[in-house]
């Protein structure tokens, strides 16, 4: 256990509550320091580790330099893998296959084996159609195998790149890969090119506990397989959770991830006790995320104190650290309606996906009014919160009249490519100096 990072927990809150409050906010600031010492590039404490390619070898990708592009990706994650992670690559279609090894397991990474992997990548051709929830099973059962031969704290992680929507299963059959799947990998995916679906992504990614992306060029491919193949091989924890206790008669209304991205865990929680839940965080290794987490209370007498929650970092039976979100009632008005200034930022993050998302499937609905009235609000917030690439990519769907009052007129022409950026990252949230300095 002394290999795990160092974990801190820091909560930023306004704890006091005005007669009769109910609602408190907090947000939970994690961060964890490679106990090697190394850095984000990971340390001696790396755990044992899993990795699975899987490449849309679809007919589509054979357009526009996609499949060559996929391959150079491909052998370059490869390339990185360390010596001792077990790893296969599979291609996708109607049916997904091996392209290495041959047969249904995973093989040690060293010189040879990487090698081998590198020449079966650069004789994948383009057929076919698209059905990523067999594509997903395959991985499970692949890793599921794999479960029985190595220690159960190895970090086991997907990449999933895909050019098209998953037109050959129906939705019911990739929710059920996706109840089959969950708990048991993680999986960030990558959306080449302009025919994937966002939400489609965003679903499998949310059930994995990944992160997903847009790549309109597919030239931008390699350094993205590298950054998460980089960032998986870095991970010296594999299963860590949000452990949040509350007291009788109070209600956990939230948890939601915030940084990296929005991410609502609220549905995710299993219970682990009396009065307490888990929600479940995914691989750790040397990095900051950040939790918005509401509590409602019953109100106490003025002068009351109490623990509105305990919150904190479990692997196992183990606890990484930990945090409590305290109340106090209060008849002084200045201090019961001050806003900490980091819920407030994150609140405005929040908010500001939700409108661009909500914005977007108006515009797509022929809804000009929603639209125009959503994404105004998402003008304003980005200044707000101080996100300026949100802000860049505003300007290429609307005409910001007054970025102040969020008075916007919709562009007629915008460019696919410029729509899927922003719904896609719309939910990927951003420090900064304003949201620290307002943390204080």
């Amino acid at each position: 256990m002394s290999d795990f990072p160092e974990f801190t927990v820091r909560v930023d809150q306004n704890p006091y509550l005005p007669a009769g409050g109910r609602e408190m906010h907090a947000i939970v600031s994690v961060e964890a320091r490679s106990s090697g010492g190394a850095g984000p590039a990971g340390g001696g404490g790396r755990a044992p580790a899993a990795e699975i390619i899987i490449i849309d070898t679809s007919g589509s990708m054979s357009y526009r330099g996609k499949m060559a592009a996929a391959k150079r990706a491909a052998r370059a994650a490869v390339n990185v893998l360390r010596d001792g992670v077990h790893f296969a690559v599979v291609a996708g279609a109607n049916r997904p296959r091996m392209i290495y090894p041959q047969g249904e397991r995973l093989v040690v990474a060293d010189e040879t084996s990487r090698r081998s992997a590198v020449n079966a990548v650069g004789r994948l051709e383009a057929a076919g159609g698209t059905a990523i929830g067999s594509w997903l099973r395959l991985a499970d059962r692949l890793f599921t195998a794999h479960d029985a031969t190595v220690a159960d704290n190895a970090v086991k992680h997907a990449i999933l790149l895909t050019d098209g929507k998953n037109q050959h299963e129906s939705d019911e059959e990739l929710d059920a890969a996706l109840r089959v799947c969950t708990g048991h990998f993680l999986c960030d995916a990558r959306g080449v090119g302009t025919d994937w679906d966002v939400a489609e992504l965003r679903k499998i990614t949310s059930a994995l506990l990944g992160g997903f992306l847009d790549v309109p060029d597919p030239a931008d491919l390699e350094a993205d397989f590298l950054a998460m193949t980089h960032a998986a091989m870095s991970k010296e924890v594999a299963d860590v959770a949000l452990r949040v206790w509350t007291p009788q008669q109070a209600r956990l209304r939230f948890v939601k991830q915030m940084i990296p991205a929005v991410e609502d865990l609220t549905g995710r929680r299993v219970e682990s006790g009396t009065q307490t839940g888990d929600y479940p965080l995914g691989a750790w290794g040397s990095e900051n995320r950040e939790y918005h987490v509401c509590v409602e209370v019953e109100p106490g007498d003025v002068g009351r104190q109490m623990r509105a929650a305990w919150v904190k970092l479990v692997a196992g039976d183990q606890v990484l650290a930990s945090g409590n979100v305290l109340a106090e009632w209060t008849d002084d008005e200045a201090r019961s309606t001050r806003i900490n200034g980091r819920v407030a930022h994150h609140t405005g993050q929040s908010e500001l996906a939700e409108a661009i998302q909500q914005g977007l499937e108006a515009r797509r609905e022929g809804d000009e009014d929603t639209a125009t009235a959503r994404l105004g609000r998402a003008v304003v917030l980005a200044r707000t919160v101080g996100n300026e690439q949100i802000s860049g990519l505003l300007d290429k769907v609307v005409d910001v009249v007054d970025p102040a009052r969020g008075t916007v007129r919709l562009k007629r022409d915008v460019a696919k490519a410029d729509e899927m950026s922003l719904d896609t990252r719309s939910v990927r949230t951003v420090r900064t100096r304003h949201g620290d300095e307002a943390g204080g």
